[in-house]
């Protein structure tokens, strides 16, 4: 299969703006090439593809990012830049797709939802967020209206956010496995890992650690700077160890040698990345009940739940964490969330979106 691929138009790829989707496109990426498809990525300038995935051919754009819609009303109109690039790499995307077998959208955006209708290339949708827009939930389910597999989740619980999807596609997620080594420490640091923006709930994680009188190791990209130092003013000084955002590689060695990772999101997410790349260190997860983690993580044995925003809770999961063996952490991975088991399914799935439009042709 030939597969062109739209990256996020909120940042380029490595630079740690897109999020999970950065992490998922690479992961979907290395999967397919491993299965013998060819593979174009279109992103914006400056990208770069980890090193499971430099096979794929990368096509830049250049042009002005989106505003992520996590920062956004709900109720907020499209808009839609002059020069902007998310428009430009769809047209790159779509010049390149009429040779391709289909085209697989990253970009939670309106624009690319919307052509679905106006072309004649097939574009299959992950939908990396649950609904975060009025405008554009309303238009999937305008699409999904004549295109009802267009769409892939990564959770059910994130597909539950779109009440008219009925027995949405599942896709999970997966992961590079030979990128993440196992390591078994059982005594060290507290970690938190995400952007650091209101919807993750640092300041859950950082009163955890205040309250043991401990430091906590935090990773990942500084997006609001007045959110962190406000955080960083209300507990002890040196609570906060931040170690920044880092490539996998460099991640995946300093989160191993933790003892737990805290998950605190104060909105449904719609999988939880950083939760499967601990659980592939062998570390042990103590994450919120809300969103994706709570049907990743097996209660008991790869971690626990605690209540949402229940932070006591999170507290008293974490003094039994020691009870977790954290080899179970690593073979949930692996039975689940590999990057060849990720390729598979969106494969499966390609393949009922290529059937689906080739039908809607004929008729």
């Amino acid at each position: 299969m030939h597969i062109v691929l739209i990256s996020t138009p909120i940042g380029f790829l490595g630079s740690g703006k897109g999020g999970g989707v950065e992490l998922t496109l690479n992961s979907l990426v290395s999967g397919l090439l491993g299965q013998g498809h060819s593979v174009d990525v279109v992103a914006p300038t400056n990208s770069k593809l980890l090193a499971g995935s430099k096979k794929a051919k990368l096509h830049f754009v250049e042009g002005e990012e989106q505003k992520s819609w996590q920062h956004q009303d709900y109720y907020s109109p499209v808009i839609i830049p002059d020069n902007s690039l998310l428009s430009g790499m769809i047209e790159k995307a779509i010049s390149i797709g009429k040779k391709a077998d289909i085209i697989l959208n990253f970009s939670y955006d309106w624009l690319p939802i919307w052509m679905t209708l106006n072309i004649e290339v097939p574009i299959a949708h992950i939908i990396s967020m649950g609904s975060e827009s009025f405008v554009i939930s309303n238009l999937i389910s305008i699409v999904y209206s004549k295109y009802p597999n267009n769409f892939a989740f990564h959770s059910n619980i994130q597909a539950s956010d779109y009440p008219f999807i009925t027995n949405p596609v599942v896709i999970g997620n997966g992961f590079k496995l030979d990128d993440y080594v196992f390591q078994n420490y059982k005594n060290g640091p507290i970690g938190w890992v995400g952007r650091v923006a209101p919807e993750k709930g640092l300041e859950d994680a950082a009163y955890v650690a205040n309250v043991l009188g401990e430091k906590l190791y935090v990773w990942g990209i500084v997006q609001d700077e007045s959110y962190a130092m406000k955080i960083e003013k209300s507990f002890s000084p040196g609570v906060l160890e931040w170690r920044g955002f880092l490539e996998t590689n460099r991640l995946q060695k300093e989160l191993g040698t933790c003892r737990a990772l805290l998950n605190t999101p104060k909105w449904n997410e719609a999988y939880g990345n950083v939760v499967v790349e601990a659980l592939a260190c062998g570390v042990p997860v103590i994450a919120y009940k809300r969103g994706g983690p709570s049907e990743i993580i097996q209660h008991g044995k790869t971690g626990y739940l605690a209540e949402a925003d229940d932070r006591d809770s999170l507290l008293s999961y974490l003094k039994i964490i020691d009870k977790i063996d954290r080899k179970d952490c690593r073979q949930w991975v692996e039975n689940n969330a590999s990057s060849n088991i990720f390729a598979s399914k969106v494969v499966n799935w390609l393949n009922t979106v290529i059937k689906e439009y080739q039908s809607q042709q004929l008729s």
